[in-house]
């Protein structure tokens, strides 16, 4: 059996974590000796938590409620009837990454005019 919890710490932020012993490692959280993001927020309290079947599964979930915005973690604590989290992806940030454009194997973005950049032979290009 393993757990997978949320924590709410003294700044208000969340903290997302799993374990194989809830009860001790709430007992590290609040001592300051499970994680150094905890330790600088404390008190801690306990949010929310769930029971899953292997430690796999625990690292699993984890990672998706990580992946989650501040406020479906919450409706996650609030209870089933808050939201309908099933199996929602993680949307990307604003601002991530922009779409991958196809330059012919330059593997550089092209500049705002939407042409590639131009590649000069110089010192600093390699030869083959």
């Amino acid at each position: 059996m393993a757990f997978v919890y949320i924590l709410r710490c003294g700044d208000g932020s969340l903290y997302t974590g799993s374990a194989k012993d809830l009860t001790a490692r709430l007992r590290e959280h609040s001592a300051g000796r499970a994680s150094r993001y905890t330790r600088s927020r404390l008190p801690v309290t306990l949010l929310w938590s769930c029971e899953v079947a292997t430690w796999g599964d625990a690292l699993r979930e984890e990672h998706r409620i990580k992946q989650l915005p501040r406020h479906l973690k919450q409706a996650l604590a609030n209870g089933p009837g808050a939201h309908d989290l099933g199996d929602r992806e993680a949307k990307p940030r604003r601002g991530g990454k922009p779409p991958v454009h196809d330059l012919g194997g330059l593997g550089a973005k092209p500049r705002r005019g939407g042409k590639p950049p131009v590649r000069r032979a110089g010192i600093h290009s390699r030869r083959a």
